[in-house]
């Protein structure tokens, strides 16, 4: 047979043969490395933390960090029960607004903590904004920079369970365990409530929310959570997460007498 075919004849289909086993190689080759790298690829699955009827919030602290291609807000996450998760990252929706009211808060911390109230003759002291969730947290485990993080995927949570507030800051664990306490409730103070008078913290935080709703066109001041056995807490609210489902917190219905 070889001698009816000339040489380079002979040649070239051993080299085509040749070229596709070759590329056959390849190709396997790329398939193996590829199917090699998609365990570092893995993320860790999403994880539901809280209780499923309680309350949870995200405090942020300042802190951002450049998280799926934007810019998100780091801070803790306060459980039901008042423990904490560190190195918490919001992202989703609402981050972009929690990263503007917290900067606004700061700013207002800066210029009024320590000048004195005119109503009670009390120094300010510093407001901490944070946001609660109505019922269990999805978050997942990430590294960023060689950094252990917590995200909240904030896109999975029904906006109606998001809402914001702000309180003094010594008050935030407080404020997220009296709400997961029965017979906890939200209340308005009028205007003419003398709590805006009280010499303690509770009277000037009570009336540093209503100053700050000056500063802050998306708030209301004023309120406070009543406990059975626990002092109440004056905090104000955040018109700019609807918060549907909270919404007894949001625009309580009834007043506060503290003589009652």
């Amino acid at each position: 047979m070889l001698k009816d075919k000339p040489l380079w004849v002979f040649l070239g289909g051993v080299m085509g043969a040749l070229k596709y086993v070759v590329i056959g190689v390849v190709v396997v080759v790329v398939v193996v490395a590829a199917l090699t790298l998609l365990p570092t690829l893995h993320r860790v699955s999403v994880q539901y933390v809280g209780s499923p009827s309680g309350y949870e919030a995200f405090v942020p602290n300042g802190q951002t960090i450049n998280y799926n291609g934007h810019t998100d807000p780091v801070g803790d996450l306060i459980l039901s029960n008042g423990n904490t998760i560190q190195n918490v990252v919001w992202d989703g929706q609402y981050s972009s607004t929690i990263i503007q009211n917290h900067n606004q808060i700061v700013q207002l911390n800066n210029q009024f903590v320590g000048q004195t109230d005119p109503v009670n003759n009390q120094p300010y002291v510093p407001l901490q904004d944070f946001y609660v969730i109505k019922g269990q947290v999805p978050i997942q485990q990430v590294t960023i920079n060689g950094q252990t993080y917590y995200v909240i995927e904030a896109g999975s949570i029904n906006p109606g369970n998001i809402a914001g507030f702000y309180t003094y800051q010594g008050w935030v664990t407080n404020f997220v365990v009296a709400i997961n306490t029965p017979g906890t409730y939200a209340a308005v103070l009028p205007g003419n409530s003398p709590v805006f008078q009280w010499t303690n913290t509770t009277g000037t935080v009570a009336e540093q929310t209503l100053f700050y709703q000056q500063y802050i066109g998306y708030s209301a001041g004023g309120n406070v959570l009543v406990q059975s056995n626990e002092p109440i807490i004056s905090y104000g609210v955040y018109t700019n997460i609807p918060g549907t489902y909270l919404i007894n917190y949001i625009t309580p219905q009834q007043s506060y007498n503290p003589s009652s």
